[in-house]
């Protein structure tokens, strides 16, 4: 009997080191060695995320482009049902391992996904998809009738582009990268959403930087809430479907 419960206790023990302490060891070799790079968009577009989800209150949710993110656990710790898809075999060319959330392997423009969802998020994840209009036309395939997707991405009003990494100008300029950043405009908007099926529910527009598209010119910081008029590379969107 003692040997059974000792047995037992080293089993527990092993089990509980196994499960935590290879994390533990990665958040405190995370914490050493932060370096400052500066802050991204992220502050913009999950602030509109979160005031999305207290707005609609959806019970399902899509998150699509997961990457290593955090974004799905912390929509799930609200209490909302999350699934997170990212096509990991072809977009992430090492793998991809998200410690923080489980990710399906789908790829957008021709997904596996059957369920339907309240509340569909594409956050900053379009732009580097070259088949856009493929993958929003099955991100609307999987909304629920009278559900909303959100959707944020590089954007100029009145000009589209099809690498803003290409322009001279870009603070990716002559980079070798393995990946294209498109920025959309009103075209693209009206070709994605016709009228009367779906319906611009709010959009915002943001300046991050001096230059007409994302990543040209100098960074605008703070980042500014600007207009559909004024100067912009930022757009963050709620489409209903009716």
């Amino acid at each position: 009997m003692k040997e059974h419960l000792m047995y037992g206790l080293k089993k527990n023990v092993l089990s509980k080191m196994i499960k935590y302490l290879p994390g533990k060891i990665l958040l405190k070799k995370e914490y050493e060695h932060q370096k400052y790079i500066g802050i991204n968009e992220r502050v913009i577009e999950y602030e509109f995320v979160f005031k999305q989800l207290k707005k609609y209150y959806p019970k399902t949710v899509l998150d699509i482009g997961t990457g290593t993110t955090a974004l799905p656990h912390l929509i799930r710790n609200c209490g909302f049902l999350v699934t997170a898809i990212d096509n990991i075999r072809d977009y992430w060319s090492d793998g991809m391992k998200n410690r923080h959330y489980h990710v399906i392997d789908d790829d957008i423009t021709k997904t596996q996904v059957k369920s339907k969802f309240d509340l569909i998020l594409c956050i900053s994840v379009l732009e580097h998809i070259k088949d856009s209009t493929g993958a929003v036309k099955n991100m609307l395939s999987l909304l629920n009738s009278g559900g909303h997707l959100v959707l944020t991405c590089p954007y100029t009003e009145n000009e589209y582009c099809k690498n803003v990494y290409e322009l001279e100008g870009s603070d990716a300029f002559q980079k070798d990268l393995d990946f294209v950043c498109q920025s959309y405009s009103r075209a693209n908007i009206n070709e994605w959403f016709p009228i009367p099926e779906f319906q611009i529910i709010e959009q915002e527009y943001w300046e991050l930087w001096e230059g007409n598209f994302w990543s040209t010119g100098k960074e605008v910081f703070p980042p500014i809430l600007s207009n559909r008029e004024d100067r912009h590379q930022l757009t963050c969107l709620v489409i209903k479907k009716n």
